[in-house]
Protein backbone atom coordinates (compact mmCIF):
# COMPACT_ATOMS: atom_id res chain seq x y z
CA UNK A 1 0.00 0.00 0.00
CA UNK A 2 1.00 3.41 -0.78
CA UNK A 3 0.77 5.21 2.42
CA UNK A 4 2.35 8.13 1.36
CA UNK A 5 -0.38 9.08 -1.06
CA UNK A 6 -3.09 7.86 1.92
CA UNK A 7 -1.10 10.32 4.03
CA UNK A 8 -1.40 12.99 0.86
CA UNK A 9 -4.79 12.53 0.39
CA UNK A 10 -6.11 12.58 4.08
CA UNK A 11 -3.60 14.98 5.71
CA UNK A 12 -5.63 15.35 8.94
CA UNK A 13 -6.04 11.51 9.15
CA UNK A 14 -9.98 12.22 8.97
CA UNK A 15 -11.23 12.24 5.53
CA UNK A 16 -12.03 14.70 3.53
CA UNK A 17 -15.21 16.15 4.82
CA UNK A 18 -16.38 18.53 7.08
CA UNK A 19 -19.52 20.14 8.45
CA UNK A 20 -19.81 23.97 8.60
CA UNK A 21 -22.94 25.89 9.35
CA UNK A 22 -25.00 28.68 7.31
CA UNK A 23 -25.15 31.00 10.23
CA UNK A 24 -22.83 32.35 12.90
CA UNK A 25 -23.17 31.58 16.38
CA UNK A 26 -20.87 34.30 18.14
CA UNK A 27 -23.45 35.90 20.55
CA UNK A 28 -26.34 35.55 22.79
CA UNK A 29 -28.73 36.75 19.96
CA UNK A 30 -27.55 35.01 17.15
CA UNK A 31 -27.63 31.60 19.49
CA UNK A 32 -31.00 32.29 20.57
CA UNK A 33 -32.07 32.60 16.43
CA UNK A 34 -29.64 29.31 15.77
CA UNK A 35 -30.87 27.04 18.30
CA UNK A 36 -32.87 27.66 21.62
CA UNK A 37 -35.86 29.63 22.02
CA UNK A 38 -35.93 30.47 17.86
CA UNK A 39 -35.61 26.89 16.81
CA UNK A 40 -39.09 25.89 18.64
CA UNK A 41 -40.48 28.31 16.78
CA UNK A 42 -39.23 26.34 13.67
CA UNK A 43 -40.39 23.11 14.76
CA UNK A 44 -43.75 24.43 15.78
CA UNK A 45 -44.15 25.44 12.20
CA UNK A 46 -43.28 21.82 10.97
CA UNK A 47 -45.48 19.94 13.38
CA UNK A 48 -48.22 21.71 11.40
CA UNK A 49 -47.49 20.85 7.88
CA UNK A 50 -44.55 18.41 7.78
CA UNK A 51 -43.71 19.18 4.10
CA UNK A 52 -42.07 22.52 5.08
CA UNK A 53 -39.51 20.39 6.86
CA UNK A 54 -37.81 20.15 3.46
CA UNK A 55 -38.13 24.61 2.99
CA UNK A 56 -36.80 25.10 6.93
CA UNK A 57 -34.08 22.34 7.46
CA UNK A 58 -31.06 20.78 5.79
CA UNK A 59 -33.58 18.18 4.66
CA UNK A 60 -34.62 20.11 1.81
CA UNK A 61 -30.99 20.02 0.16
CA UNK A 62 -28.97 17.05 1.92
CA UNK A 63 -28.34 13.80 -0.11
CA UNK A 64 -27.85 10.73 1.27
CA UNK A 65 -25.06 8.55 0.04
CA UNK A 66 -25.16 4.96 1.06
CA UNK A 67 -23.59 1.51 0.52
CA UNK A 68 -22.68 -1.69 2.26
CA UNK A 69 -19.93 -1.98 0.78
CA UNK A 70 -20.77 -4.91 -1.31
CA UNK A 71 -19.36 -4.52 -4.74
CA UNK A 72 -16.68 -1.19 -4.14
CA UNK A 73 -14.95 -0.45 -7.75
CA UNK A 74 -13.04 -3.44 -8.31
CA UNK A 75 -12.12 -4.55 -4.93
CA UNK A 76 -15.17 -6.40 -4.68
CA UNK A 77 -17.29 -7.14 -1.55
CA UNK A 78 -15.23 -5.21 1.49
CA UNK A 79 -17.62 -4.39 3.47
CA UNK A 80 -19.54 -0.67 4.48
CA UNK A 81 -16.41 0.46 6.12
CA UNK A 82 -14.17 -0.35 2.90
CA UNK A 83 -16.38 1.06 1.07
CA UNK A 84 -16.61 4.78 3.02
CA UNK A 85 -13.38 6.12 1.10
CA UNK A 86 -15.77 5.98 -2.18
CA UNK A 87 -19.22 7.55 -0.99
CA UNK A 88 -16.79 10.16 0.84
CA UNK A 89 -15.28 11.26 -1.98
CA UNK A 90 -18.31 11.05 -3.68
CA UNK A 91 -19.75 14.00 -1.10
CA UNK A 92 -16.99 15.40 -1.85
CA UNK A 93 -17.55 15.61 -5.74
CA UNK A 94 -21.00 16.97 -4.92
CA UNK A 95 -20.35 19.96 -2.94
CA UNK A 96 -17.45 21.30 -5.09
CA UNK A 97 -18.81 20.65 -8.70
CA UNK A 98 -22.69 21.56 -8.23
CA UNK A 99 -22.59 22.83 -4.57
CA UNK A 100 -25.19 19.90 -3.14
CA UNK A 101 -24.60 18.93 -0.05
CA UNK A 102 -24.35 14.87 0.44
CA UNK A 103 -23.45 13.00 3.40
CA UNK A 104 -21.58 9.38 3.43
CA UNK A 105 -23.46 6.52 5.10
CA UNK A 106 -22.48 3.11 5.27
CA UNK A 107 -24.92 0.33 6.24
CA UNK A 108 -24.26 -3.36 7.58
CA UNK A 109 -24.88 -5.80 4.71
CA UNK A 110 -28.05 -7.33 5.84
CA UNK A 111 -31.08 -8.57 3.63
CA UNK A 112 -32.60 -6.66 1.17
CA UNK A 113 -36.16 -5.69 3.24
CA UNK A 114 -34.50 -4.78 6.40
CA UNK A 115 -31.54 -2.24 4.01
CA UNK A 116 -35.01 -0.72 2.62
CA UNK A 117 -36.40 -0.33 6.06
CA UNK A 118 -33.52 1.31 7.16
CA UNK A 119 -33.29 3.87 4.73
CA UNK A 120 -36.95 4.07 4.68
CA UNK A 121 -36.56 5.11 8.22
CA UNK A 122 -34.00 7.69 8.26
CA UNK A 123 -34.96 9.12 4.90
CA UNK A 124 -37.00 11.93 6.69
CA UNK A 125 -33.47 13.68 6.97
CA UNK A 126 -32.82 13.81 2.83
CA UNK A 127 -33.83 14.87 -0.14
CA UNK A 128 -32.47 12.28 -1.84
CA UNK A 129 -31.05 9.01 -1.88
CA UNK A 130 -27.92 8.17 -4.07
CA UNK A 131 -27.01 4.27 -3.85
CA UNK A 132 -23.77 3.29 -4.26
CA UNK A 133 -21.06 0.07 -4.58
CA UNK A 134 -23.85 -2.04 -3.70
CA UNK A 135 -23.92 -5.53 -5.47
CA UNK A 136 -26.04 -7.08 -7.60
CA UNK A 137 -28.92 -8.41 -7.93
CA UNK A 138 -29.88 -7.18 -4.81
CA UNK A 139 -29.16 -3.67 -5.94
CA UNK A 140 -32.39 -4.22 -8.08
CA UNK A 141 -34.25 -5.13 -5.55
CA UNK A 142 -33.58 -2.76 -3.09
CA UNK A 143 -33.18 0.41 -5.60
CA UNK A 144 -36.96 -0.49 -7.07
CA UNK A 145 -38.41 -1.32 -3.47
CA UNK A 146 -36.89 2.43 -2.42
CA UNK A 147 -38.23 4.31 -5.19
CA UNK A 148 -41.93 2.79 -4.38
CA UNK A 149 -41.60 3.78 -0.88
CA UNK A 150 -40.11 7.19 -0.83
CA UNK A 151 -41.06 9.71 -2.48
CA UNK A 152 -37.62 11.17 -2.87
CA UNK A 153 -35.81 10.21 -5.66
CA UNK A 154 -33.89 7.08 -5.56
CA UNK A 155 -30.87 6.58 -8.20
CA UNK A 156 -27.93 4.10 -7.84
CA UNK A 157 -24.71 5.27 -9.61
CA UNK A 158 -23.57 1.77 -10.71
CA UNK A 159 -26.57 1.81 -12.68
CA UNK A 160 -27.74 5.12 -14.06
CA UNK A 161 -25.00 7.08 -13.77
CA UNK A 162 -22.72 4.38 -16.23
CA UNK A 163 -25.95 4.50 -18.09
CA UNK A 164 -26.70 7.98 -18.82
CA UNK A 165 -22.72 8.52 -20.02
CA UNK A 166 -22.69 5.32 -21.96
CA UNK A 167 -25.60 6.62 -23.91
CA UNK A 168 -24.31 10.06 -24.14
CA UNK A 169 -21.00 8.70 -25.69
CA UNK A 170 -22.86 6.22 -28.10
CA UNK A 171 -24.88 9.06 -29.43
CA UNK A 172 -21.34 11.07 -30.25
CA UNK A 173 -20.08 7.66 -31.77
CA UNK A 174 -22.79 6.98 -33.95
CA UNK A 175 -22.32 10.03 -35.60
CA UNK A 176 -19.03 9.53 -36.13
CA UNK A 177 -18.99 6.75 -37.80
CA UNK A 178 -21.74 7.67 -39.95
CA UNK A 179 -24.25 5.28 -38.66
CA UNK A 180 -27.82 5.37 -37.09
CA UNK A 181 -27.83 4.84 -33.23
CA UNK A 182 -30.94 2.70 -33.40
CA UNK A 183 -29.64 0.54 -35.94
CA UNK A 184 -26.63 -0.27 -34.27
CA UNK A 185 -25.89 -3.75 -32.84
CA UNK A 186 -24.46 -3.45 -29.44
CA UNK A 187 -22.67 -6.29 -27.75
CA UNK A 188 -22.73 -5.16 -23.69
CA UNK A 189 -20.13 -7.58 -21.99
CA UNK A 190 -20.83 -7.75 -18.13
CA UNK A 191 -24.68 -7.83 -16.96
CA UNK A 192 -23.96 -7.02 -13.56
CA UNK A 193 -25.58 -3.39 -11.81
CA UNK A 194 -24.12 -1.09 -14.51
CA UNK A 195 -24.51 -3.16 -17.83
CA UNK A 196 -27.73 -4.44 -16.99
CA UNK A 197 -29.12 -1.22 -16.43
CA UNK A 198 -27.32 0.15 -19.60
CA UNK A 199 -28.82 -2.12 -21.17
CA UNK A 200 -32.20 -1.49 -20.39
CA UNK A 201 -31.42 2.48 -21.23
CA UNK A 202 -30.11 1.59 -24.24
CA UNK A 203 -33.18 -0.69 -25.27
CA UNK A 204 -35.67 2.37 -23.66
CA UNK A 205 -33.88 4.57 -26.34
CA UNK A 206 -34.67 2.58 -29.19
CA UNK A 207 -31.51 0.42 -29.98
CA UNK A 208 -32.93 -3.21 -30.23
CA UNK A 209 -30.28 -5.26 -31.76
CA UNK A 210 -28.46 -5.58 -28.10
CA UNK A 211 -26.41 -8.57 -27.27
CA UNK A 212 -25.95 -9.73 -23.46
CA UNK A 213 -22.68 -11.09 -22.43
CA UNK A 214 -22.19 -12.46 -19.44
CA UNK A 215 -18.32 -14.57 -17.94
CA UNK A 216 -20.33 -18.10 -19.41
CA UNK A 217 -21.48 -16.34 -22.74
CA UNK A 218 -24.14 -14.92 -24.45
CA UNK A 219 -26.89 -15.03 -21.88
CA UNK A 220 -29.69 -16.33 -23.99
CA UNK A 221 -27.45 -19.56 -24.67
CA UNK A 222 -28.33 -22.63 -22.20
CA UNK A 223 -24.75 -22.52 -20.41
CA UNK A 224 -25.95 -19.24 -18.31
CA UNK A 225 -28.15 -19.20 -15.33
CA UNK A 226 -29.85 -15.61 -14.95
CA UNK A 227 -31.50 -14.34 -12.33
CA UNK A 228 -34.94 -12.50 -12.46
CA UNK A 229 -33.56 -8.94 -13.51
CA UNK A 230 -31.68 -10.26 -16.55
CA UNK A 231 -34.20 -13.02 -17.65
CA UNK A 232 -36.93 -10.31 -17.28
CA UNK A 233 -34.50 -7.61 -20.08
CA UNK A 234 -33.71 -10.55 -22.37
CA UNK A 235 -37.06 -11.83 -22.66
CA UNK A 236 -37.66 -7.81 -24.03
CA UNK A 237 -34.79 -7.49 -26.22
CA UNK A 238 -36.06 -10.91 -27.24
CA UNK A 239 -32.71 -10.22 -29.79
CA UNK A 240 -32.02 -12.86 -32.30
CA UNK A 241 -28.75 -14.28 -32.24
CA UNK A 242 -26.71 -17.96 -32.61
CA UNK A 243 -23.41 -16.13 -31.00
CA UNK A 244 -22.55 -18.15 -27.86
CA UNK A 245 -19.56 -17.17 -26.54
CA UNK A 246 -18.11 -13.04 -26.42
CA UNK A 247 -15.71 -13.37 -29.80
CA UNK A 248 -19.39 -14.62 -31.99
CA UNK A 249 -21.39 -12.00 -30.80
CA UNK A 250 -18.61 -9.27 -31.50
CA UNK A 251 -18.18 -10.34 -35.11
CA UNK A 252 -19.92 -7.70 -37.48
CA UNK A 253 -20.90 -5.53 -34.14
CA UNK A 254 -20.81 -1.85 -34.55
CA UNK A 255 -20.05 -1.28 -30.50
CA UNK A 256 -18.46 -3.37 -27.81
CA UNK A 257 -19.62 -2.00 -23.88
CA UNK A 258 -17.47 -3.25 -21.48
CA UNK A 259 -18.93 -3.39 -17.96
CA UNK A 260 -16.54 -6.15 -16.62
CA UNK A 261 -12.89 -7.16 -16.13
CA UNK A 262 -9.59 -5.93 -17.78
CA UNK A 263 -8.21 -7.98 -20.89
CA UNK A 264 -11.14 -9.76 -21.82
CA UNK A 265 -11.11 -8.89 -25.70
CA UNK A 266 -8.64 -9.36 -28.03
CA UNK A 267 -7.36 -7.83 -31.36
CA UNK A 268 -9.37 -9.95 -33.47
CA UNK A 269 -12.35 -9.44 -31.81
CA UNK A 270 -11.97 -6.23 -32.60
CA UNK A 271 -11.00 -6.64 -36.29
CA UNK A 272 -13.65 -8.73 -36.76
CA UNK A 273 -15.74 -5.40 -35.90
CA UNK A 274 -17.60 -3.21 -37.91
CA UNK A 275 -16.12 0.02 -38.19
CA UNK A 276 -15.88 -0.53 -34.44
CA UNK A 277 -17.23 1.46 -31.53
CA UNK A 278 -15.10 0.18 -28.26
CA UNK A 279 -16.02 1.38 -24.95
CA UNK A 280 -13.65 -0.70 -22.78
CA UNK A 281 -14.41 0.57 -19.37
CA UNK A 282 -13.46 -2.03 -16.82
CA UNK A 283 -11.17 -0.06 -14.13
CA UNK A 284 -8.16 -0.38 -13.50
CA UNK A 285 -7.53 -2.75 -16.19
CA UNK A 286 -10.14 -2.25 -19.60
CA UNK A 287 -11.16 -5.02 -21.33
CA UNK A 288 -8.39 -4.38 -24.10
CA UNK A 289 -5.82 -1.62 -24.51
CA UNK A 290 -7.11 1.49 -26.06
CA UNK A 291 -3.73 1.25 -28.19
CA UNK A 292 -4.34 -2.14 -29.18
CA UNK A 293 -7.92 -1.93 -29.81
CA UNK A 294 -7.29 0.80 -32.53
CA UNK A 295 -4.64 -0.88 -34.13
CA UNK A 296 -7.50 -3.68 -34.51
CA UNK A 297 -8.61 -1.12 -36.40
CA UNK A 298 -11.62 0.39 -33.58
CA UNK A 299 -12.66 3.76 -34.90
CA UNK A 300 -13.54 5.23 -31.47
CA UNK A 301 -11.92 4.01 -28.65
CA UNK A 302 -13.38 5.18 -24.39
CA UNK A 303 -12.22 3.59 -21.39
CA UNK A 304 -13.34 4.95 -17.98
CA UNK A 305 -9.71 5.79 -17.61
CA UNK A 306 -8.67 9.72 -16.80
CA UNK A 307 -4.94 8.56 -18.83
CA UNK A 308 -6.85 8.53 -22.45
CA UNK A 309 -9.61 10.16 -24.64
CA UNK A 310 -13.24 9.90 -23.87
CA UNK A 311 -13.32 9.01 -20.37
CA UNK A 312 -16.81 7.69 -19.68
CA UNK A 313 -16.98 8.20 -15.83
CA UNK A 314 -19.97 8.72 -13.54
CA UNK A 315 -18.94 11.90 -12.66
CA UNK A 316 -20.29 13.34 -15.97
CA UNK A 317 -23.85 12.80 -14.54
CA UNK A 318 -24.32 12.73 -10.32
CA UNK A 319 -23.41 15.91 -9.63
CA UNK A 320 -25.92 18.06 -11.92
CA UNK A 321 -28.56 15.43 -12.02
CA UNK A 322 -28.76 15.99 -8.17
CA UNK A 323 -28.57 19.89 -8.40
CA UNK A 324 -31.71 19.45 -11.06
CA UNK A 325 -33.59 16.99 -8.59
CA UNK A 326 -32.88 18.93 -6.15
CA UNK A 327 -33.69 22.94 -7.63
CA UNK A 328 -36.87 21.21 -9.24
CA UNK A 329 -38.04 19.30 -6.33
CA UNK A 330 -37.85 15.94 -7.81
CA UNK A 331 -39.94 13.11 -6.38
CA UNK A 332 -39.00 10.20 -8.69
CA UNK A 333 -35.93 9.77 -11.02
CA UNK A 334 -37.44 7.81 -14.24
CA UNK A 335 -35.39 6.37 -17.60
CA UNK A 336 -36.90 8.79 -19.56
CA UNK A 337 -35.03 11.52 -17.36
CA UNK A 338 -32.10 9.40 -17.88
CA UNK A 339 -32.09 9.56 -21.35
CA UNK A 340 -32.70 13.64 -21.62
CA UNK A 341 -29.52 13.59 -19.38
CA UNK A 342 -27.76 11.86 -21.86
CA UNK A 343 -28.75 13.57 -24.52
CA UNK A 344 -27.77 16.71 -23.19
CA UNK A 345 -24.80 15.71 -22.53
CA UNK A 346 -23.74 14.56 -25.68
CA UNK A 347 -25.37 17.99 -27.46
CA UNK A 348 -22.03 19.43 -25.59
CA UNK A 349 -19.72 17.92 -28.29
CA UNK A 350 -20.83 20.26 -31.34
CA UNK A 351 -18.92 18.45 -33.89
CA UNK A 352 -17.77 14.55 -32.65
CA UNK A 353 -14.43 13.48 -33.26
CA UNK A 354 -12.57 9.99 -32.71
CA UNK A 355 -11.16 11.69 -29.91
CA UNK A 356 -13.72 13.30 -28.69
CA UNK A 357 -17.17 11.92 -27.92
CA UNK A 358 -17.80 13.21 -24.73
CA UNK A 359 -16.96 16.54 -22.50
CA UNK A 360 -14.21 15.89 -20.10
CA UNK A 361 -14.51 15.90 -16.63
CA UNK A 362 -13.59 19.04 -15.35
CA UNK A 363 -15.65 21.03 -18.41
CA UNK A 364 -16.71 23.76 -16.12
CA UNK A 365 -20.49 23.45 -18.33
CA UNK A 366 -21.53 19.97 -17.27
CA UNK A 367 -22.83 20.15 -14.16
CA UNK A 368 -24.95 23.68 -15.64
CA UNK A 369 -25.83 21.05 -18.88
CA UNK A 370 -27.43 18.29 -16.81
CA UNK A 371 -29.12 20.20 -14.57
CA UNK A 372 -30.63 22.35 -17.14
CA UNK A 373 -31.57 18.72 -18.97
CA UNK A 374 -33.40 17.94 -15.50
CA UNK A 375 -35.49 21.16 -15.58
CA UNK A 376 -35.93 20.94 -19.09
CA UNK A 377 -37.28 17.33 -18.82
CA UNK A 378 -39.76 18.48 -16.20
CA UNK A 379 -41.04 21.45 -17.73
CA UNK A 380 -41.91 20.13 -20.58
Amino acid sequence: MDMELVKKIHKAHTGVLQIDGELPVSTMEELGEAYTPGVAEISKIIAKDHDLASKYTVSGKLVAIITDGSAVLGLGDIGPQGGLPVIEGKALLYKRLANVNAIPLALDKVDVDEFVQTVVNISKSFAGIHLEDIAAPRCFEIEQKLAEKLDIPVYHDDQEGTAIVVLAGLINAAKVVNKDLKDMKVVINGVGASGLATAELLFKSGMKNIILVDQKGVINSKETSLNDYQYDLMKRINYQTTAKTLADAMNNADSFVGLSVGNLVTKAMVESMDKGIVFALANPKPEIEPELAKEAGAVVVATGSSQHPNQVNNILAFPGLFRGLLENHVQHFSSEMEASVAEGLATMIQDPKPEKIIPGVFDKNVVKTVSDAVTKFVKK
